[in-house]
């Protein structure tokens, strides 16, 4: 099968092709303006499929069909939302030579309007695909999970990718091109005018178990969902989407852009997206972690109900998922099963299915939400599902119903320092190091919080654990004294970790660099529950490191 990519060099093209190298039945064109690049990129890609590069413009892409003769033609370029009087030459084109098409479509009104053609490309035989990429596919295969659990009435989804994830020219055009100006979505049971990036809500994305990203600032953005997910569910009253790309300086300043121009009825502010794309590909500091979530609210069993789904992408795997979606559609082509002929938005293309398989394969995290059970133990309500996979051990101590008390051997190891020791003690923490007896108590507070009460050996200290909100969302908050620390529960190789996030002091937020670390591990050994913990100061060192089992009294 041969395949056309259309800006296979650019950087939705490029993975796209990456994605596909490893198919020794795959010839494809790496076409685009720059035969340099396209030469450069064929030369990059390694596997077992057959690179051929093509200087090819969008003005001559039906002399090129009929010259080369490809499969599929996959339009990998834009900004869709800028094409001029004819947006659709692409896709006539593949038409009158009857050959297939695929696109990367985000622009919301071009995806909507591909259906128009739809008649044509079933006389041509061919099949046309528009958006086919996380928005509106990966969104719609959600919701479809969603939807058989309960009546959907709101949509909420985001995408923030990694700092290092690369933003293309085209794709930061196509955002400052709708930045202040008018988009078209649901709301309260209405279509209405919003105005884009303009509108911003905050949220975290935290696959039960995994560690999740920080709290995120996400915009308003055109894309293709909200316009043709609302048909899909008749009962939808409310749909929003929005992007958090980082960092927030920058995200604030497109907010701002994108306010004055609504306000003062500016033209689009397209000329900045030169500047901005170098400024957002320069800027590349903190996590190197991508993620998507999509939450949706409505009726179930008579109630009132959420359901979430968090994705999370580590390293230079998360930025492959956009172009994942026409990887399946390939992949099940070849495979003798091709999308119907007729043209039409890509939401029924995939299955949240196809995505797992593939997100297995690399480092991608997934997981749901659902709301929770108020009453259920706190460390439950948290990993949700996840909290099942953990060993028998770990469960039954975090299974506090009212109060427990549970016993066995400690060892600990105190600071040699004497300003250590004298910090140690400031929060009551042992400074005598040995092996000795210890006693926990766990006692569950009417708000659901839970003291932690810790017995070394006569040397008592506690700690307060609560269900974290806002900025510690998922998240556990553990108080000593004055300090607070946020927490994420991390299951990883059977272990359950306690990872620090953020910290304050009175209330008051702290810096990041000098907040208290360390490690904190709860595990399983001989059937015994097994802890090891570790607080370490920022400049100064090890406060204390204690470690042991423990046995329910």
């Amino acid at each position: 099968m041969k395949i056309l990519i259309l800006g296979g060099y650019g950087v939705f093209g490029g993975r796209l092709a990456e994605l596909l190298c490893n198919i020794p039945t795959l010839e494809i064109i790496v076409a685009g303006r720059n035969l340099a690049k396209a030469k450069a990129q064929c030369r990059a890609l390694r596997g077992v499929t057959h690179f051929t590069p093509l200087a090819l413009d969008r003005d001559d892409i039906q002399p090129a069909l009929l010259a080369h003769r490809p499969d599929i033609l996959i339009d990998a370029t834009g900004p869709f939302q800028d094409y001029g009087e004819n947006p659709y030459a692409a896709l006539k084109a593949c038409i009158e030579t009857q050959t297939n098409y695929i696109d990367f479509a985000d622009g919301a009104d071009f995806v909507f309007g591909v259906s128009q053609f739809d008649q044509a490309a079933q006389q041509a035989g061919v099949f046309c695909l528009s958006g086919v990429s996380s928005f509106p596919v990966l969104t719609a295969a959600v919701m479809r999970e969603i939807a058989q659990k309960m009546e959907i009435t709101t949509l909420t989804g985001g995408i923030a990718p990694s700092p290092y994830a690369g933003i293309g020219l085209n794709v930061m055009r196509a955002v400052i091109s709708y930045a202040g100006g008018e988009v078209t979505l649901l709301r309260n049971g209405k279509e209405i005018k919003a105005k884009g990036l303009a509108e911003s809500q905050y949220h975290t994305i935290s696959p039960p178990g995994i560690l999740p990203l920080r709290r995120i600032r996400f915009s308003l953005v055109d894309v293709p969902d909200l316009r043709v997910i609302p048909p899909e569910h008749p009962q939808l009253r409310t749909i929003w989407i929005g992007a958090g790309p980082v960092p927030e300086s920058l995200h604030i300043a497109l907010n701002l852009l994108a306010k004055l121009r609504a306000a003062l009825r500016l033209p689009p502010l397209t000329r900045f997206a030169g500047l901005f794309y170098r400024v957002l590909n320069l800027m590349r500091f903190g996590e190197h972690r991508g993620g998507m979530f999509v939450s949706a609210t409505g009726i179930h069993q008579g109630r009132p109900h959420r359901i979430s789904w968090h994705l999370v992408g580590e390293g230079d795997d998360g930025p492959y998922i956009p172009a994942m979606a026409i990887e399946i559609v390939v992949r099940k082509t070849l495979a003798g099963s091709p999308p119907a002929a007729g043209a039409r938005e890509a939401v029924n293309a995939v299955e949240l299915a196809d995505y797992d398989a593939l997100f297995s394969k690399r480092a991608i995290s997934t997981g749901f939400r659902e709301t929770t059970n108020s009453h259920a133990p706190l460390y439950r309500q948290i990993l949700e599902d996840s909290y099942d996979t953990l060993p028998e051990s770990i469960q039954t101590l975090h299974d506090l119903d009212d109060r427990m008390e549970f016993k066995g051997q400690v060892e600990i190891t105190s600071p040699h320092k004497r300003l250590n020791r004298m910090i140690a003690r400031l929060f009551r923490f042992p400074t005598q190091s040995g092996e000795m007896p210890a006693t926990v108590r766990f006692q569950r507070n009417v708000d659901g919080s839970e003291r932690w009460s810790r017995d070394f050996n006569g040397h008592k200290f506690h700690s307060v654990q609560s269900k974290g909100c806002g900025k510690s969302k998922h998240l556990i908050e553990e108080r000593f004294g004055p300090i607070t620390v946020a927490l994420a529960l991390v299951i990883k190789d059977q272990k359950l970790h306690l990872i620090a996030r953020h910290w304050n002091i009175l209330g008051i937020p702290m810096p990041r660099f000098c907040m208290p670390n360390g490690k904190a591990v709860e595990y399983q050994h001989n059937k015994k529950f097994h802890f090891d913990v570790e607080i370490r100061l920022p400049f100064i060192g090890r406060l204390v490191h204690y470690k042991g089992w423990l046995g329910p009294e």
